[in-house]
């Protein structure tokens, strides 16, 4: 039997409940943001859903801060729809 030659290496990529643990995310978040298109690139193979890490990574990393006044290289926007404006939709249920 031939050894298999990635044994022992970390996984490369997560699929979408993992990738959330990863991120301190629920699932349902992540999934959000991939519906809405605010999270972080993703591939699918055949019908799984699947994160490279570097991948979560760099979307995390958009959200770096050293303070609360650093205006940081760019922003993780939350898990809304956008509209044609571009702008973030609220899901809010106001009456």
């Amino acid at each position: 039997m031939t050894p298999d030659p990635l044994a022992g290496l970390p996984p490369r990529f997560l699929r979408t409940p993992e990738a959330a643990r990863f991120l301190g995310l629920s699932g349902r978040t992540l999934e959000k943001h991939r519906t809405y298109g605010t999270g972080p690139k993703y591939r699918k193979l055949g019908g799984r859903v699947i994160y490279a890490i570097e991948d979560l990574k760099a979307w995390a990393d958009l959200g770096v801060k050293t303070s609360t006044v650093d205006p940081g290289v760019g922003t993780v926007l939350p898990a809304k729809r956008k509209t044609a404006a571009g702008r973030v939709e609220s899901h809010s249920h106001r009456r």
